[in-house]
């Protein structure tokens, strides 16, 4: 019975939705929408769109403009409408949106026969293609102004970068020797940033965020452009009135030259996990038969680390060095802190309710790759893009801009 009422109210739905777009169409005067000139040579012809409700028949004008030399339909034109777009702008956006949180564009096709709006995997991809190719630049509406007396807050950023699956130059070629590069693994790198005042917790004590703004540019993105991107992001989210701007990284390079090139005012952390397997490496390289020895050596250096803000970790480090100066391993890892010196300040951090780790941007990571790195899945340079841009809009709430 459930059933048979939902077909109907849908079908009420369909129809009435037939009514108010031909009501709509009719409102449209025929005219150019270039020149503003009445077209030539009308003709009353019809076009079907598939809606979230089913398929409705609109009836229009077409004509001729003889300032373009060329036949417009002055609905299509002013909805919005490509030439041969045949889905409605609403069910367009629904279907990017389930390609998004779904783990394939078959899995996608599958949910929306489950809700009644039956297509097939190959036009969710088609669309997804489609929409992220002619939003290559979203112009997104400027953020609203701030309230009169809004409270005083600081923002976080963090970036990091994961590896996704790409075809490789002999993708799909026969059996051959193991050099052929069938699989080319590409970094992806991202940024998250918040506000730290929207830092929660659930029920069950585990850490969210109320609201986030996420970052994802295809592989091979240039540092610089992805800097300007990062701090347009970072912008749009408050930093020009942000009391303090908090930047939490791993150790790689990219990410710290980048830092200093676009945040070099904040306060700069390196995640202290990172940190950690850090020292960790460095108990396994001077104890490596003795997990014991390793252990007892680095548990007082991870408490320096955390807790003791005068850098006197790094002071141990370079003991260690003066005893051991032609270890390069030694050299290495004494080398890494002594670069961070200014980034270790964890107990003064924690202190303010600052973050010293990178948990939000890991799994902020770890959302992406559930969609675009699952088994299977060797995307290739275009296809990567799309996906990630449509993706990208899904999680910061921004899809609806793909259709403005």
């Amino acid at each position: 019975m459930e059933k048979e009422v939902l077909e109907e109210g849908r079908e009420w739905t369909r129809r009435r939705l037939e009514e108010r777009l031909q009501k709509a169409a009719d409102a449209i005067p025929a005219v150019c929408e270039r020149s503003g000139l009445v077209l030539k040579r009308q003709q009353r012809t019809s076009f079907t769109l598939t809606t979230v409700t089913g398929p409705v028949r609109i009836e229009a004008i077409r004509g001729y403009s003889s300032k373009s030399a060329s036949w417009h339909c002055p609905v299509r034109e002013q909805w919005g409408l490509a030439k041969w777009a045949r889905l409605s702008p609403e069910f367009e956006q629904r279907l990017a949106h389930t390609a998004a949180a779904t783990g394939s564009f078959e899995k996608a096709a599958e949910l929306s026969r489950r809700w009644d709006s039956a297509i097939s995997d190959d036009a969710i991809h088609a669309l997804v293609q489609r929409i992220a190719e002619r939003n290559e630049v979203v112009n997104l509406p400027a953020p609203p102004p701030p309230k009169a007396h809004e409270p005083a807050f600081s923002l976080v950023i963090m970036i990091d970068g994961w590896m996704v699956r790409q075809r490789g130059a002999h993708w799909g070629h026969g059996p051959g020797p193991p050099a052929l590069e069938r699989v080319d693994w590409k970094e992806v790198k991202s940024a998250i940033v918040y506000r730290l005042e929207d830092r929660a917790a659930n029920a069950s004590g585990r850490g969210m965020l109320i609201e986030k703004n996420v970052l994802a540019v295809p592989p091979d993105t240039d540092v610089v452009d992805l800097g300007a991107a990062i701090h347009a992001l970072a912008m749009r989210s408050g930093m020009a009135r942000a009391k303090e701007v908090f930047v939490v990284a791993d150790g790689a390079i990219w990410i710290w030259n980048l830092i200093e090139d676009r945040f070099a005012q904040a306060t700069k952390t390196l995640d202290f996990y990172h940190g950690s397997e850090h020292l960790w490496s460095l108990a396994h390289h001077l104890y490596p038969q003795s997990k014991e020895q390793a252990a007892a050596w680095v548990s007082p250096l991870l408490h320096q680390l955390r807790h003791n803000p005068d850098h006197c970790l790094i002071d141990t480090l370079e003991e260690l060095l003066a005893t051991n100066p032609a270890d390069p391993a030694v050299n290495r890892e004494v080398t890494y802190f002594q670069n961070h010196r200014d980034h270790l300040n964890y107990a003064n951090l924690a202190a303010r309710n600052a973050p010293i780790g990178s948990g939000s941007m890991e799994s902020t990571c770890s959302q992406f790759q559930n969609r675009l790195k699952r088994r299977g899945q060797f995307w290739s340079p275009s296809g990567l893009a799309h996906m990630l841009a449509v993706d990208v809009a899904c999680k910061n709430d921004t899809l609806h801009f793909f259709w403005n």
